[in-house]
């Protein structure tokens, strides 16, 4: 079992959005980027304006970020694309046996781990901005490069 998509793919946005702004781009360029569906980009794009971090304009593509990468942490991209129903990181199987003495006690349980899981997964995506994850990106595109040196390596 693993968490949905839409916050590396928002992550994903963002940083297309903040590594070409010069030239941005459409949302059926950031699906081919992303490897999905442009419907599904500009829904997580309605997620990110909705939240302040993006702006986007009618007839215009793409977007351009609300404020600066640096204060953009990863912990508000998976805020702004979290549905309601799904925020909490775990989720319990739905009929567990009322009569079992494990069923009836499991939910309680495991609340406290549970919670002190997702408490540190979220303060880790605190600690970390847009800008650590264009950087890292920015700073692997300048290894490949250096890797190829004059020939056309990345582009064979």
């Amino acid at each position: 079992m693993k968490i949905n998509t839409r916050f590396t793919v928002a992550t994903h946005i963002l940083a297309l959005i903040a590594l070409n702004d010069a030239n941005p781009a459409t949302s059926e360029m950031m699906a081919m980027s992303v490897g999905g569906h442009p419907v599904a980009i500009r829904q997580v794009m309605g997620f990110l304006k909705k939240a302040g971090l993006i702006e986007t304009q009618n007839g215009v593509p793409g977007g351009r970020l609300a404020k600066s990468q640096e204060e953009i942490t990863l912990y508000e991209i998976y805020q702004a694309v979290q549905k309601t129903e799904d925020f909490a990181l775990f989720d319990f199987h739905p009929k567990p046996n009322p009569l079992c003495p494990v069923g009836k006690n499991m939910k309680e349980a495991m609340a406290g781990p549970l919670f002190a899981a997702q408490t540190a997964m979220e303060d880790t995506l605190k600690k970390y901005s847009l800008k650590d994850i264009t950087s890292s990106i920015f700073e692997s595109v300048r290894r490949e490069q250096e890797y190829c040196g004059e020939s056309d390596c990345l582009n064979e």
